[in-house]
């Protein structure tokens, strides 16, 4: 997948992705509907979107029924529709793109355009969590917490968790740290739990707020600090992991 850094030249990579769409390559197509969706580069524009991912998606391209199913299922340019997200996040989710087997598996759980089902939505989002995808990870070890669809556990939640907030998706690091807080399925540790909730709030995730002042509370200065410095490498290191973003190689 394509690195986007804050020296990359966005405009130049419209032009290249518009001469290789237009000669029919459906990685090209994808990340031009991309760009389109989310206005990078260029003015926001869901109908070119949507054509670019329908050139793809006749070519079978996975990535393309993920994207297509993420506009049904948000009613972004299109009139929301669970049912035809659904269909879109199965076709991706056969064809083997992670972030639509983790729709699927949420489709599911949640009964959105599909008859609940908890089996098969732990069957998806295991699928998707052993190939590495965070959100996945995260929803999975949620199932083990609650203990729903598989038998509670959780330490299998603890690693789940910790194997998503490596990769920077910070709800599984505020769930993270409130686990080491607590000594939840690992052995308590406070500087390593406000580390990682702190991480979590560098990156904009304000939701273990009273975690952070507690943890604040209860650690002297010199240990508030040296958490602080491992808040930022822990910070830098998801961005190194998960900075590849949603487009396609």
């Amino acid at each position: 997948m394509l690195v986007l850094g804050s020296d990359y030249d966005i405009k130049s990579a419209v032009a290249w992705f518009a001469k290789a769409a237009q000669k029919g390559y459906a990685p090209a197509q994808v990340n031009l509907a991309v760009l389109h969706v989310n206005g990078w580069g260029v003015a926001p524009d869901y109908g070119v979107a949507l054509s670019w991912l329908h050139e793809a998606a006749e070519q079978h391209y996975a990535a393309a029924y993920f994207n297509l199913g993420e506009l049904y299922f948000r009613g972004a340019g299109v009139k929301q529709d669970y049912a035809e997200a659904f269909r879109y996040f199965q076709l991706g989710a056969d064809g083997g793109d992670t972030y639509a087997q983790t729709n699927l598996g949420y489709l599911y759980d949640r009964g959105l355009g599909v008859k609940p089902d908890i089996g098969l939505a732990v069957r998806w989002y295991r699928k998707a969590a052993n190939a590495g995808n965070p959100l996945a990870q995260c929803n999975l070890a949620d199932l083990y917490s609650k203990g729903e669809g598989v038998p509670k556990d959780e330490a299998e939640a603890f690693r789940l968790y910790q194997a998503a907030a490596q990769k920077g998706h910070t709800g599984a690091e505020i769930q993270l740290a409130y686990r080491l807080a607590l000594g939840v399925g690992a052995p308590r540790d406070q500087k390593s739990a406000l580390a990682w909730v702190t991480a979590a709030s560098a990156a904009g995730d304000n939701r273990g707020q009273e975690l952070l002042r507690s943890l604040r509370s209860q650690l002297s200065p010199a240990e508030v600090k040296r958490a602080t410095e491992s808040a930022a490498q822990l910070r830098a290191a998801a961005e190194v992991a998960g900075k590849s973003a949603m487009l396609q190689p």
